[in-house]
């Protein structure tokens, strides 16, 4: 296989695997977040109904899928690069 085949893979195993999942946590924490600005809204974090409760789990589950969703740019951004070429200004090694 070649290095793009491999690229390709590991940039598709790491959207499954990472993207996706960070995606819908930053849906739930968008949703979690604005549920506690609604006002008698039935909120339950961690057996707790106060609201500051599901803002701190809301921004943090926004602050960790961040993370998850940069995880698949930085697999492909350096899988699919280019890597620098060889400069010509080196000389050959002796032949045997």
């Amino acid at each position: 296989m070649s290095n793009k085949n491999t690229g390709l893979i590991a940039t598709i195993a790491s959207v499954v695997l990472c993207g996706c999942p960070g995606l819908f946590l930053c849906f739930y924490g968008a949703l979690a977040t604005f549920a506690s600005f609604v006002p008698g809204a039935n909120i339950g974090v961690g057996g707790s109904s106060d609201p500051a409760a599901a803002m701190g789990m809301g921004i943090g589950s926004i602050c960790v899928s961040l993370i998850f969703i940069a995880i698949p740019v930085a697999v492909w951004f350096f899988m699919m690069r280019k890597k620098p070429a060889a400069s010509g200004d080196e000389p050959l090694p002796p032949v045997s």
